[in-house]
């Protein structure tokens, strides 16, 4: 897959305002916004606004201000949603990367989910 950014993948076109979206935050440089079809009560997307296409990618190329501002509206998105472990029994956080990784959407992203208990992630093999 490599690095070389599509710019016509569907979060491309939310960050250009081609395709609407359930805006939950917005800052500088990220993104947050309701999943489409949410798998759990609550599923909030995180992107950050620049070209990357993976989280190895944004750690690799980003700015230090790109990487705090992602981070943090990260955080954010946790205690807006109420899922942090202050408020909450936590959340979890997903990031695919690459064919093996099943990445849907060549844009990186975070999966907030949380509401629920999500399950294993893994099931160990038999």
């Amino acid at each position: 897959m490599g690095y070389s950014y599509d710019d016509q993948n569907i979060f491309a076109k939310i960050l250009r305002g081609e395709i609407p979206n359930t805006t939950v935050l917005e800052t500088e440089h990220t993104l947050a916004f309701r999943d489409l079809y949410p798998q759990a009560p609550t599923h909030v997307l995180v992107i950050p606004k620049g070209p990357y296409i993976s989280y190895d990618h944004f750690a690799a190329a980003a700015s230090d201000a790109e990487i705090v501002d992602y981070t943090r509206a990260i955080g954010e998105v946790c205690r807006m949603e109420g899922v942090t472990l202050d408020a909450n029994d936590g959340f979890r956080m997903i990031s695919n990367a690459g064919e093996h990784g099943v990445q849907e959407v060549p844009h990186l992203h975070v999966h907030i989910l949380g509401g629920r208990s999500m399950g294993r992630m893994v099931q160990p093999k038999a």
